[in-house]
């Protein structure tokens, strides 16, 4: 049975339904005529920490010592720019805007959505001094000048087709080589970053890459075949493997591994494996004889929880990105830590899920970490400055404290300061 409401009830609902409709008017009526408010303008990445955190002390270890790394600075992508593109739409017609359509245009996206690190891996260097990084979640090749800070890009579906891209290396005429897991392949580019052939023979899931200039090697690290693949680095033919495959990442024996990841060069030409999920580092010769090997699993210093990139400075010592321990070690050549710094964090000098490292000839060293999406950027003091340091401080006079006296004319009321405690000699 149906049944009508009261007089009362209906004129309620009334006036409901008028209000209603007043709201749906309002907001184009009460902001008629005012300006909308603009975006602030911000022209380059917003910092991962507080931006009065002073960085230019940065240093490990810290003084007294001598130190032997200092912080630089850090890269997130291409700077973010939220002023009014300069160049105006074209008009839409009438259909598109009922449809909702936008206008694409690959520049102008780009100029208005710059590409940000999400998930940076591989680095390298050219001969100009830019950095290369491969960033595996954008599928992109970043490629920074660390002066100017401006950015070039190559990218998925523009310059070229990636999958997932993982290592980088860049040969001494600048041809870039990209291992790419998904696609199975290295891919290789010419100077100015036209594609200009590929790896395939061999390879199920190429990812740390480098490159033997001298003897024309280039050395690909394929994580589930578990082995170091070798080839020519001009004909690109391959020519022998390191370690034994079929095994899913069981094999403990030196000179196998067990999902290893990345690899790096000593100026003899020897190389240097992290073997992954066996926390350890190998050592071949140039030929791919093994040579030796160190490391343990744990969550000290010294010891490696996931080791992952790996680079070698110009005094031979042996850097070691930690991907779980989010720590950066260095080492002799027979295993004895020598350094380390980092640990949790999003602040300068620590890291999370840090993943790749890499050396220039400049003696900066490069950090890529997964979750913040930053490249951050140290400086190595080599032994030789380190040593001229230490012959500067001791050639200073020695200073003891407390043996500067006051002067004999100076005002009784002179202000003195004299710590707590017992003088040290």
């Amino acid at each position: 049975m149906l049944t009508v409401p009261p007089r009362s009830t209906r004129s309620c609902r009334a006036m409901v339904a008028i209000l209603l409709a007043f709201a749906m008017i309002a907001p184009v009526s009460l902001y008629a005529g005012k300006k909308k408010k603009e975006a602030p303008v911000q022209k380059s990445q917003e910092p991962r920490f507080p931006a009065n955190l002073d960085t230019s002390k940065l240093v490990w270890p810290g003084p007294p010592n001598i130190a032997r790394v200092k912080y630089l600075s850090y890269f997130a992508g291409m700077k973010i720019d939220y002023t009014a593109p300069e160049k105006k739409k074209k008009k839409q017609s009438w259909m598109d805007r009922l449809a909702g359509a936008q206008q694409k245009d690959g520049d102008q996206i780009i100029k208005a959505f710059p590409f940000q690190l999400l998930g940076p891996y591989g680095i390298a260097f050219d001969s100009k001094g830019l950095v290369y990084v491969a960033d595996q979640r954008v599928g992109a090749i970043f490629i920074f000048n660390t002066e100017t800070r401006d950015v070039q890009l190559i990218r998925n579906k523009f310059e070229a087709t990636f999958g997932l891209i993982n290592g980088l290396a860049i040969d001494d005429s600048d041809r870039l080589f990209v291992s790419d897991g998904k696609l199975h392949r290295v891919l290789i580019f010419d100077p100015s970053h036209k594609v200009e052939g590929q790896i395939t023979e061999g390879l199920v899931d190429p990812v740390g890459l480098t490159i033997d200039n001298e003897n024309r090697f280039l050395y690909v690290v394929d994580t589930q075949q578990d082995q170091v693949i070798v080839y020519d680095a001009d004909s690109l033919k391959l020519l022998r493997r390191i370690g034994t495959a079929g095994k899913n990442h069981w094999l403990t024996t030196p000179g196998d591994f067990g999902a290893p990841t990345n690899v790096a060069l000593d100026k003899d030409g020897n190389v240097y494996v992290t073997d992954t999920l066996n926390n350890r580092v190998e050592i071949f010769d140039a030929d791919g004889n093994f040579i030796s090997w160190f490391g343990k699993h744990g969550d000290g210093p010294g010891y490696f929880a996931r080791p992952k990139g790996i680079a070698i400075d110009c005094d031979g010592h042996i850097w070691v990105a930690d991907e779980m321990q989010d720590r950066v070690q260095v080492f002799d050549r027979q295993g004895e830590l020598l350094a380390f710094f980092g640990g949790h964090g999003n602040y300068p000098g620590t890291f999370a899920a840090l993943t790749g490292i890499a050396i220039d000839k400049q003696n900066r060293v490069f950090t890529t970490e997964q979750y913040p999406g930053r490249m951050q950027m140290f400086r190595y003091i080599t032994d030789a400055e380190a040593a001229a340091e230490k012959a500067r401080r001791e050639a200073e006079p020695e200073q003891k404290p407390g043996n500067s006296q006051k002067p004999a004319d100076a005002p009784k009321d002179s202000a003195q300061v004299k710590a707590p405690g017992p003088e040290v000699q």
